[in-house]
């Protein structure tokens, strides 16, 4: 079995909010073995944003250690070298597989204990499959979603292979609008598709969204809206050949990028913790329901000023700023 290990501090997942968290932690003091941060991923925490636009340029490719937060705020990017620096422990590849909030204690799926003062949860989100949906032939070769790091080599590999081809993205929202780009610019011919009247419904009004769909289409971006992918039909080495939308018509497609977005990842704390609209509900230092408990990024759901109400907010500037936030309280 494997032996118990203690801290003051553990971060649960490695993503934008885990990094700026631990930055956070070095500049309010920490001493050397306080903090841990455990990451299903295999590479430090990284600007997840750069995966849809740099990283999937072929011509001009951007790589790690390029984008290690926190590059994408101007800060000093994190290399493993600066966690060591700092005394925190970055422990990589390994998943939490349960977590015991009245125990304070965590297990990974290789039965290693992790016992914490304080947690703070970080476990971002899942992205959303077609194959959930019951999509027929969803699971064909060559339909690609971007969330991690070995999405984007997947996808990079598949663009090199597929040189010339056609993409179809299926989603308007800003995965769908940076692939598209990026694909164009690798001259893939694009096709972009998605059900509402217009891209980003939930940002864009119909004016500013006309302004980018022109945009976009005066780059050779092809447009379909107000339809779905219903199925997708294969050639013989099981690649996506078509993708047969809702309204009857079909598209070629040697490439297909899904992006209908994300499920908060909050499992692990099912049961122990107040949820609200699909996430943790947090105060708005983004404390829960449960003492000594935290939650941070894609996974809060926390008094929003703004709009008077409760709100779950997916996006890279939230992640950073509630990540600090949370800090500056539990060091208080």
């Amino acid at each position: 079995m494997a032996e118990e290990k203690s801290f003051k501090y553990v971060i649960v997942g490695g993503g934008v909010a885990a990094g700026y968290a631990a930055r956070e932690f070095s500049k309010q003091g920490l001493k050397p073995g306080e903090l841990a941060i455990i990451s299903r991923e295999q590479v430090p925490p990284y600007e997840r944003p750069a995966l849809s636009k740099g990283y999937i340029n072929l011509e001009n490719k951007a790589t790690l250690p390029g984008f290690y937060v926190c590059a994408g705020s101007g800060g000093e990017k994190q290399f493993p070298q600066w966690y060591k620096e700092n005394g925190i422990e970055l422990i990589l590849d390994t998943e939490i597989v349960k977590a015991d909030l009245a125990a304070k204690t965590l297990v990974s799926g290789t039965g290693q204990v992790f016992k914490y003062q304080t947690l703070l949860a970080a476990t971002g989100s899942s992205v959303t499959r077609l194959s959930d949906f019951g999509v027929q032939g969803a699971d064909a070769k060559n339909i690609f979603y971007l969330r991690e790091l070995d999405d984007a080599d997947e996808l990079v590999t598949a663009m090199d292979v597929k040189k010339n081809g056609k993409a179809v993205v299926v989603g308007g929202g800003y995965i769908g609008l940076e692939l598209s780009s990026a694909l164009k610019v690798n001259n893939l011919e694009v096709t972009m598709v998605y059900p509402e009247p217009w891209c980003m419904p939930r940002l864009f009004t119909a004016g500013i969204a006309s302004f980018y769909e022109g945009y976009y289409a005066n780059k050779g971006i092809n447009i379909v809206k107000g339809t779905v992918a219903a199925g997708f039909s294969t050639n013989s080495n099981g690649e996506v050949a078509e993708v047969k939308l809702k309204d009857g018509r079909t598209l070629k497609a040697d490439i297909v990028i899904v992006g209908v977005g994300a499920r908060p990842i909050i499992s692990l704390f099912k049961g122990q913790v107040e949820e609200e609209k699909g996430g943790l509900k947090t105060d708005a230092f983004f404390k829960t329901s449960v003492p000594d408990v935290y939650a941070i990024g894609d996974i809060a759901t926390f008094p929003m000023k703004l709009y008077n109400e409760m709100r779950r907010v997916e996006h890279v500037d939230h992640a950073r700023k509630s990540a600090e936030q949370a800090v500056k309280v539990t060091k208080r």
